[in-house]
């Protein structure tokens, strides 16, 4: 599988199901993914299971590794990150994407989240915060850039066209109408950026009753996960 190696101890089992996060980097950059793998393989709690030098190289490499976490690059030579993560998440079972770049313009942005990233950071971001990213991934919560939060938001928000009705924001008005109230109030909390113990304080409600209902949202929205829910919500115009 030319590009695609796994780590220093890839002969070794792989770890148990309570074991660390097993992550598979993805860049075209070899002095890039060298440093992530120095990032993040000095964490306990993570494990770089293998890297990959192209998006064409990541079906065999998630195969090959079945990571937890992929941390993609956006721009790639043969097969960007973003065609990557639409192939990816349309398997059964896919892995969380974390979409990681230099580039922070609003469609590249909007397009990996509505594939169904579950994260974007910059490539400027520090360490720290990209293993927090990972994790926070792995746990199932959603990580964007304050940066990218930011923007994602102006862009989404911002005016319609005078040409007539907005489909998307009519799309996503209609989808939400069918949720329950409660419902409502936690896809609005999740367009807000909130993590589950801040939804379950500000609804009073359980964190395990939060993400019950999360999951029943994914569910009825058919959806892959929280940030697709937040940015629907977007689309309707309700944060």
């Amino acid at each position: 599988m030319a590009g695609v190696t796994g780590p220093a101890t890839a002969g070794a089992p792989g770890p148990a199901a309570d074991g660390p996060v097993r992550v598979l980097i993805v860049d075209d950059d070899p002095l890039v993914r060298a440093g992530l793998s120095m990032i993040l393989g000095g964490v306990p709690d993570l494990l770089v299971v293998g890297e990959a030098a192209d998006g064409s190289e990541v079906p065999a490499a998630v195969d090959a590794y079945a990571p937890d976490v992929v941390l993609m690059d956006i721009r790639m030579p043969r097969l960007d990150g973003l065609a990557a993560t639409e192939a990816l998440r349309s398997l059964p079972r896919p892995p969380e994407v974390l979409v990681l770049t230099t580039f922070d313009a609003d469609d590249q942005v909007l397009r990996a989240l509505r594939a169904g990233a579950s994260g974007f950071l910059l490539k400027d971001t520090p360490p720290a915060e990209i293993v927090r990213a990972v994790l926070r991934v792995a746990a199932g919560e959603a990580t964007l850039s304050p940066t990218v939060t930011r923007r994602l938001i102006d862009h989404v928000t911002g005016p319609g066209t005078a040409a007539g009705p907005d489909p998307r924001r009519e799309r996503a008005l209609r989808l939400l109408a069918g949720l329950s109230e409660r419902e409502r109030e936690v896809a609005v909390a999740l367009g807000q950026g909130r993590t589950n113990a801040e939804i379950a304080a500000e609804l009073h409600m359980s964190v395990a009753t939060v993400k019950a209902y999360v999951s029943r949202l994914l569910t009825r929205l058919d959806l892959n996960n929280r940030v697709q829910v937040a940015l629907l919500v977007h689309d309707a115009g309700l944060v």
